[in-house]
């Protein structure tokens, strides 16, 4: 028998095409002993995703994003969502009962706290994916008062995140699209004066879609790294960065392309510019190295 509401959590869950994965994932989410609000938000798939879940969980809120909004779609579930905490998943990624137990009371007990991001086990053998490694050994000054490892970026699809803090920055930044998302968001929360950390007790588990277009994913984490730069960093960075990506711009087609699409964006950028606080910028600095 299922338990009472859990009145702290809601899961949003981020899909498009990926119909038999994201089922898998609800069936997963829906068996949970705790009964918490699910939201999908469907990015515009045209596989059936829709009357799918109306079909076999007419229980879960379903979110049409009226278009494919990229990680930004993010921002329509968390907008819906009406508990203090939103843990964040895609549709190749699920969590676990203790875990979402876990994140919650450790947002419970930080008051400046606004990402925690999980441990992923990756696969059938549960191996942990090599990001979880470097983000145990972060090289973020630790802080005593903070219940794991701080982070500047994050994990979105394995993150549970305080719902406020996120809206309060301006959630996932619509024009990034995909990749980097969670370096932009985590910095702006970082300059507001919020902390991300990393809590291997909690867990989420990815089962690694195989749609996926990986040569698209490199071209916009360039195109996004650039937009970074230019938005949120010093000017010799910035500047520094650009020479950077014309040289392997001259090397490289995918390089090339990131570029032009990057310098489409300047005027939005340059418009949205606002450095990051020192205190920010160091942290940034020491990841970079």
């Amino acid at each position: 028998m299922r338990s009472a509401v859990d009145p702290r959590i809601s899961v949003v869950v981020l899909t498009h095409n990926r119909r038999d994965e994201l089922l898998g994932t609800l069936a997963r989410l829906t068996a949970l002993p705790a009964r918490r609000p699910i939201i999908v938000v469907d990015n515009d798939s045209s596989d059936g995703t829709r009357e799918a879940i109306v079909r076999r969980f007419p229980e879960v809120a379903l979110l049409h994003a009226g278009g494919n909004l990229g990680a930004a779609g993010r921002n329509l579930g968390i907008h819906a969502a009406r508990t203090p905490y939103v843990a964040l998943a895609d549709d190749d990624t699920w969590w676990t009962e203790p875990a979402l137990r876990r994140g919650a009371e450790l947002l419970d007990a930080h008051a400046r706290l606004a990402v925690v991001t999980a441990q992923v086990l990756v696969g059938v053998d549960a191996h942990a994916d090599p990001a979880c490694a470097v983000m145990a050994t972060s090289p973020l000054a630790p802080d005593a008062t903070l219940p794991g490892p701080r982070l500047l970026g994050f994990l979105a699809g394995a993150s549970m995140v305080r719902r406020q803090a996120v809206l309060d920055v301006g959630g996932f930044e619509p024009r990034l699209f995909l990749g980097s998302e969670e370096v932009l968001l985590g910095a702006d929360l970082a300059a507001a004066g919020w902390s991300a950390v990393y809590a291997d007790d909690v867990v989420v588990h990815h089962h690694p879609s195989r749609l996926r277009d990986s040569p698209l994913r490199r071209r916009l984490i360039a195109r996004n790294d650039l937009w970074f730069a230019w938005r949120r960093l010093p000017l010799g960075i910035a500047i520094t960065a650009t020479l950077a990506a014309l040289w392997r711009s001259a090397r490289h087609r995918e390089a090339r392309a990131a570029l032009v699409a990057a310098l489409a964006g300047l005027p939005w950028a340059l418009a949205t510019r606002r450095r990051l606080p020192e205190r920010v910028l160091d942290d940034w600095r020491r990841l970079r190295r």
